[in-house]
């Protein structure tokens, strides 16, 4: 309390005339509606403080995207809120053509470079309108007309939106679709009947709902086409030969910042060529000509990518990332498979997502009661999407090993009461 009085009695003194300052200096408990009322002055001044918020208070957050950060880049943030890099400003405030920012977006980009290893020969893009976007700019950017043919490989939800919007730009063939198998396996890649003239194939590297994960990439069966994947949700998980792509997309929040920023890496050569109706905000060319600067840009989530990629190097770059996913999703997937069928995860074993894990119990009726009690053990946002039900863990870089632990161990001791 001695603290709120304090701050109060500061508050006074920056405001109030030194009469009334010499008022508040004979009692520094004086009753603030009485000062308030005798000066005229109508405004709500809160005498209570809240305690500052510690890392003990965070949960464990399973949430599919907006996901969790890394505790030591919204420390390091927090700490730059104010003042980034001396300059007297936030990162919020400063102009995105200002040499602060510059820097900012430069390094980024060098250190996203370094981590998934991008060849020159490559665009780094950091953009707007979330993955969403991309599912139009593909087709307007790669297709020369919109009769040209283009082919989809659709293993959950978001390939198959992806396949329906491009379809307004090109001609989309979709090879292969697992909705009739409730998007639970991806086919042998030798089986898919491919339109030779294709100008690209794309697929969508990991699909967030349905939790189902490419270990491989196909080749396109057209010589010139090329490989589009949208790796929105395992993006910078692991390594990836780019060289292997032709683009790649991602919205950050899912696994690398927080909403609002979309990374496209385009092969240069594929810039350049866009439909004459393409919008300029969609138009590639745009973008790489002005260095992701044609507009404003997504200025602070881009600085908080960029704090994630440098803390991604430091932990030893994307082969050790996988590593430790690797065992955040084992832990997880055997507790799964040992449970004796009280958990089940419908996904196929060769194609389970590092980074969403779907679960059912045998008993549906108690669903609502695990994702209750996980709640009150301050491990949030389990509850599966709304279009599949059961439970989801959305397990990205940052959710830490002892969050998997805590979940296992809770999932043995409800398996324990309600088996």
């Amino acid at each position: 309390m001695a603290a709120a009085t304090s701050n109060t009695h500061l508050l006074l003194k920056t405001h109030f005339n030194p009469l009334h300052q010499s008022q508040i200096k004979q009692s520094r408990n004086i009753n603030l509606n009485v000062i308030l009322k005798t000066t005229n002055i109508r405004c709500s001044v809160s005498a209570t403080v809240p305690p500052p918020t510690t890392t003990t208070d965070r949960v464990f957050n399973f949430a599919a995207g907006p996901a969790v950060l890394p505790q030591k880049v919204l420390l390091k943030a927090q700490s730059e809120m104010l003042n980034w890099g001396g300059s007297g400003m936030s990162v919020m405030e400063m102009s995105h053509r200002g040499k602060e920012f510059t820097s900012i977006i430069e390094k980024a980009e060098s250190d996203l470079r370094s981590l998934l290893n991008i060849p020159s020969e490559y665009a780094v893009l950091f953009l707007q309108g979330g993955a969403t976007s991309q599912f139009s700019a593909l087709p307007l950017n790669l297709c020369v007309s919109p009769k040209d043919p283009v082919d989809y490989l659709v293993t959950g939800s978001w390939g198959d939106k992806a396949a329906k919007e491009a379809a307004k730009y090109a001609s989309v063939t979709t090879i292969w679709s697992g909705k009739s198998d409730n998007y639970v396996r991806i086919p042998d890649f030798a089986s898919l009947k491919q339109n030779p003239e294709a100008r690209y194939l794309h697929i969508c590297a990991n699909e967030t709902i349905y939790g189902v994960e490419f270990k491989g990439y196909p080749v396109p069966a057209n010589k010139d086409g090329i490989l589009v994947a949208d790796m929105s949700s395992n993006f910078c998980s692991k390594p990836v030969d780019v060289t292997k792509l032709g683009v790649i997309y991602a919205g950050a929040q899912k696994n690398v910042g927080p909403s609002g920023v979309t990374i496209v890496i385009v092969r240069k050569d594929l810039i350049g060529n866009a439909q004459g109706n393409t919008p300029i905000m969609l138009d590639y060319k745009i973008h790489a000509e002005n260095k992701s600067l044609y507009n404003t840009p997504p200025c602070y989530g881009i600085y908080m990518c960029g704090l994630v990629f440098e803390d991604l190097l430091q932990q030893g770059g994307l082969a050790q990332v996988e590593k430790n996913n690797i065992a955040k999703a084992q832990l997880l997937y055997d507790a799964i498979d040992n449970s004796q069928g009280f958990f089940r995860c419908p996904v196929e074993k060769s194609v389970r997502s590092l980074m969403n894990v779907p679960f059912t119990l045998a008993n549906s009726d108690l669903e609502p009661e695990f994702i209750k009690l996980t709640a009150k053990e301050k491990m949030v946002a389990l509850k599966g999407h709304r279009s599949v039900g059961g439970m989801r863990a959305s397990i990205y870089n940052a959710m830490p090993l002892a969050g998997v632990q805590k979940l296992v161990a809770f999932m043995k001791d409800f398996q324990s009461r309600h088996g």
